[in-house]
């Protein structure tokens, strides 16, 4: 009776006979899982890269890098790159919901009333500029 489970040993490589996996039992029934593509590009631009910037190397993330790139392209008048430089920022801000509002907002009268005043300064001051010119002449 030396082959009995009284006599089987747990130990390093040798798992407690009633947690073993049962015959046609996978030991992972749905797999490996796989990462989603959000997943996989944060992964990809989180990476760093190694670059020379002012005769000094340094390493920043490749996520820095392109926003780099794309940025000193369109400071060089590079058209493709300035539109997604645009796009980008145009995302974010609806994203923050900052974007500016489509339309100004129409003046009240109280508005009316200030622009007015405003005006009726600015004419006097000019006409006493020019009241100064005429006589200095």
């Amino acid at each position: 009776m030396s082959d009995t489970v009284s006599d089987y040993k747990v130990g390093p490589g040798k798992p407690p006979l009633h947690t073993r996996f049962k015959k046609g039992q996978s030991g992972n029934p749905r797999g490996r899982h796989a990462k989603n593509l959000p997943a996989l590009l944060v992964e990809a631009l989180n990476q760093p890269v190694a670059i020379t910037e002012n005769g000094r190397r340094r390493q920043i993330t490749k996520r820095e890098a392109v926003i780099a790139q794309l940025v000193d392209k369109s400071a060089a008048a590079d058209l493709r790159a300035t539109k997604m430089l645009l796009d980008i920022l145009k995302d974010i801000e609806e994203h923050a919901g900052r974007a500016p509002p489509r339309e100004p907002a129409p003046f009240t009268p109280a508005d009316e009333e200030v622009l007015e005043t405003l005006f009726a300064r600015l004419r006097r001051v000019w006409e006493q500029e020019a009241a100064t010119q005429t006589q200095g002449d």
